[in-house]
């Protein structure tokens, strides 16, 4: 059975409802007919030019992307702009575009639970709530304690970064209480506090919420946005195991391209 984009929406959904995004956040379909067929999936971070390239030269149908690849409204269609060039692109191509964001990051079994899991944390609980109470990250306990520098040089190993920002006035404080927020979850950390955690792990924390945090006794890595690259080969499996179940004839593969904007300069 070939599905169309609409079967596989359905099923992300399932797992995690549109209903727990984040309010105005522009999560769910992004362009495109959804009810056309599918016959290849593209599964990536981000919807850059060099994806939506690759997602044409591998012929395929839908892309579901964590990053929304349209965070603002477009005021012209004026194609010379290459932010509008992809678009048009993606439409000549027929390809849909569909992104799992926040519903993704909130979900039971999503990007938080993911991450947390990467690391390697045990007895897993949520933390830190949205304004519907929904909770976003996720908290745990290191098999064992480590040094919070420890704990910042395992990071920058178990995700393959080639650099991280640490926030700390106690690089030797023993640890083990972790909390996790994928993406921007700064704004979270007097959250983070009241919950007693010993380090939050969170990217793109700005200068002076850093200031703030060293007032408290919490650590923070920061180890960019980019480390929810985990969602491709997170979604490619569960789309996989859903094409399987519902013998779906579908090829499911992970983007290729580098979706990094930042290097580290030694």
């Amino acid at each position: 059975m070939i599905p169309t984009a609409t079967m596989i929406i359905e099923r992300i959904e399932k797992l995690a409802p549109l209903a727990i995004k984040i309010a105005h956040d522009p999560t769910g379909l992004q362009l495109g007919n959804p009810d056309l067929p599918v016959h290849k999936v593209l599964t990536t971070l981000d919807v850059r030019p060099e994806v939506v390239q690759e997602a044409i030269d591998q012929q395929v149908d839908l892309i579901v992307a964590h990053h929304p690849v349209m965070f603002h409204p477009a005021t012209n269609l004026d194609t010379r702009d290459p932010q509008n060039q992809m678009y048009a692109q993606l439409l000549q191509h027929q390809i849909t575009v569909y992104a799992a964001h926040t519903n993704v990051d909130k979900a039971t079994g999503g990007m938080n639970d993911w991450l947390a899991q990467k690391l390697g944390l045990q007895e897993i609980q949520t933390w830190g709530t949205d304004q519907d109470g929904i909770p976003l990250g996720r908290w745990g306990l290191l098999p064992s304690a480590l040094s919070v520098q420890e704990l910042a040089r395992l990071v920058r190993q178990k995700f393959q970064l080639s650099g991280l920002r640490l926030i700390s006035k106690q690089p030797e404080q023993i640890v083990r209480k972790i909390g996790f927020l994928g993406g921007d979850g700064g704004k979270f950390y007097p959250q983070a506090v009241a919950r007693g955690l010993e380090v939050l792990i969170t990217g793109d924390v700005y200068y002076h919420t850093a200031h703030e945090m060293l007032t408290t006794n919490l650590s923070v890595i920061d180890p960019g946005h980019h480390i929810e690259v985990i969602f491709q080969d997170q979604m490619q499996s569960l789309i996989k195991s859903w094409a399987q179940a519902a013998d779906w004839q579908i090829e499911v593969q992970v983007a290729q391209a580098n979706t990094e904007p930042f290097q580290f300069i030694f």
